[in-house]
Parts: C-alpha cells; structure tokens; sequence
C-alpha cells in the first residue's frame, strides 16, 4: 500500500479519488484550500469536504506556500496534482490568479522534488481537454486540419462550425488524439499546457514517474451546483430547478464529450500504479460527442419542469464548437475503458440532484460579469 498526496483532494474530483484509494487500503493525504467557490462561505456544511475530513490527513494550504507543500509531502510516494483554478470564461479576466495557482503552484512541487530528499516516485498530473482548442476536424480536400479560433463575424451571422485553414470550407469532427496540434483558446487551456509540460520534464528530468490525464468534460454526483463555472448539466441542473430559463448558445448543437466522474476516478488510479504510463499523456474521456439541445431536453425531462428553452445564438468569445475525445491511447495501455455512459450518468447525476438543497442560481451573474469583460456576445 501507498502513501498518497492528493492536491485538491476535497474537491469534486479529488474527493472521489481519496475515498477509492481509501476503500483500496492506501494512506491518503489531502492539501486543499476549501475555496468558496467550491465549498461554500461555510466549509463545515461542504459535503465534498465532510465525505473525507475524518478520514485523511488533511492540510488546509494552498498550493502557491512552498511551506504548504513541505507539510504534505512529507513520505508520500505518489502525488496526484489536481488543485487549480478552472473555468475557461473566468480565466479571461482573472488571468493572473490562474497563472498563480496552476503554473506557479505546480512549480513549488517540482522545486521541491528537484532540492529536498524525498520519496515520490510517481506524479499525476490533471490536464484538460483545453489544451486543444477547437481540436480536430477534417477537410474534404484537405484531410486532417486544425481550426483556429471561430470568427466572430462569422458567429454573430450565425456560422458556428469551425473552418478550414486552407480553403475557408466547413469542415467535420473527429477524434481528438493526443497527437493533435496543441492551441488552446483560452488562459485556462494554456496553463493546463504549461502544467502538464512542466511535470512530465522535470520528473523525467529526476527519474520520476509522471503522466498526465487530459480530462474532458466530467460530471456525476458530487459537482457543485452554485458554482457557475462548473459544467452545462450542473449549470442547467440549478437553473431548472430554481424554475429560470435556459439559454442555450449558438444554434444548440455545439457537442461535448462528457465523462462520468467513476470513470475518471477508475483512469487515475490506473495511471498512478502502471509503470509503463510514464513520460506521456492520455485523453480520458467517453469517447462520444453530446450535443447541448439533447443535454437540456433530458435535464428538462428528468426533472419534470415545464421550464423555457430559447435557443439565443448568444455566444461566448473563445468557446469551442466541438469536443470528442480519441481514447484508444488509454485503452491500451492503461487498460482504461468507460463503463457509463452518458444515459446512464445523467440518470445517476440527475437522482443524487434531486436529493440536495436546490441551491441559488449564479449564472446570470456570471454572464454579466463576462458581458462587461467583452467576453459574452
């Protein structure tokens, strides 16, 4: 059995993690801020955080004080590197706040491994989808391409598929490898780059084990339902139930790849004890594309609301229009396979919803805030 740092560890995804390694016999220790973003003003009523607070060694830090790091580290063998700040939107206008957490945060671990004694032999670092940008699409006459970030033109007359470089000409989905052009479109998508290049070259650099997981759109149970940066099911989830109108950007069939959060937490752990996932990234996804009018109807079904939904064409600047992830590079060599499937999971995620306080509805607010940013079309 292991010792294991979770960075972010009460949080949606870490805390789901921290309860497997846990139920698998391994000691955990979680370094985590409690931001109110996540928990609340009142962490004491955070479910994320009451699920692990007795059953971990717990530091309240933060991942930008060196001196938080040294209290963690102490022992561990493996660092699951979670903690971030996420939200392509806000990262636009809190820019220097995301750089801090994620690229300067990050460093203090790599600092401290590459100066001090220690016992770590293997990093997981969480990565995103947003590295890509728009990802990849293919050309009728000119085979794989790789957009660039839609026009807004283009967008405001109601053209919202991505183009080729080459010819102008719309182009079609396909899977994202991870051999696709790295282009992210936001300051989100660049400091998850920046993170994942860091930990991958310092570890090889130290001899350390290190991968880092590319994670698509997760959700389940557990994901907060206040915060407005979370995710379109909890978005729509909060704003139905608080008996408010969805509005959907673009024409509604922008997609994503949505994965559950069990699937996930099954893909980390993988990664965490194969030795051959080292020096390399992986997709972890579902492998299957969504689109948001088929998201909204089934939110709107599932909860038995009789709720507008208004197709806007309002959009987003910096937005992709699709995501589909290629999972085969983790299917064989991880082992990894998703086994719920997005049916299913909105199923289980829209049960464990009913069952929470219906929570206040800050999306509005959201959408001011990037309005006034110039940021919201």
């Amino acid at each position: 059995m292991e010792n294991v740092l979770i960075t972010g560890g009460a949080g949606f995804i870490g805390s789901k993690l921290t309860l497997s390694l846990i139920e698998k016999g391994h000691k955990v220790t979680v370094l985590d801020n409690l931001s109110p973003q996540i928990h609340g003003e009142d962490v004491n009523l955070s479910p994320l955080y009451n699920s692990i607070k007795d059953k971990v060694n717990f530091i309240h830090g933060d991942v930008r004080n060196l001196s938080d790091w040294k209290k963690a580290i102490v022992n561990q063998h493996i660092v699951v590197h979670l903690a971030a700040e996420t939200g392509t939107g806000q990262s636009m206008y809190e820019i220097s706040r995301y750089v801090e957490v994620n690229i300067s945060g990050t460093s203090h671990l790599l600092d401290y491994m590459a100066n001090e004694q220690h016992q770590i032999k293997k990093v997981v670092i969480a990565s995103s989808r947003a590295i890509y940008g728009e990802g990849k699409y293919q050309c009728d006459e000119h085979g794989s391409v790789f957009p660039q970030t839609r026009n807004e033109k283009d967008m405001e007359s109601g053209q919202f598929e991505p183009t080729c470089t080459s010819c102008s000409k719309i182009v079609s989905l396909v899977a994202t490898d991870e051999e696709s052009k790295i282009n992210p479109c936001s300051i989100y998508g660049i400091t998850k780059y920046n993170q994942e290049q860091m930990v991958l070259v310092a570890c090889k650099s130290l001899s350390i084990d290190a991968c880092a997981l590319r994670f698509q759109n997760v959700y389940g149970p557990g994901q907060s339902l206040s915060n407005p940066y979370t995710g379109i099911l909890s978005i729509f989830s909060t704003r139905i139930l608080n008996n408010n109108p969805i509005n959907i950007f673009e024409d509604g069939l922008e997609s994503r790849d949505f994965v559950y959060i069990d699937d996930v937490v099954d893909a980390t752990i993988l990664a965490m004890f194969n030795t051959n996932a080292s020096d390399t990234s992986f997709n972890i996804g579902s492998g299957k594309s969504t689109d948001v009018n088929t998201v909204a109807q089934l939110l709107k079904g599932a909860y038995n609301s009789d709720i507008d939904i208004k197709v806007s064409g309002d959009f987003r600047v910096g937005d992709i229009r699709h995501n589909k992830a290629d999972i085969y590079k983790a299917k064989r060599m991880l082992n990894f396979e998703p086994k719920i499937m997005f049916e299913q999971g909105i199923n289980l995620f829209t049960t464990w919803v009913k069952k929470q306080e219906i929570q206040k509805d800050n999306f509005d607010q959201s959408i001011q805030d990037l309005k006034l940013k110039g940021l919201m079309k």
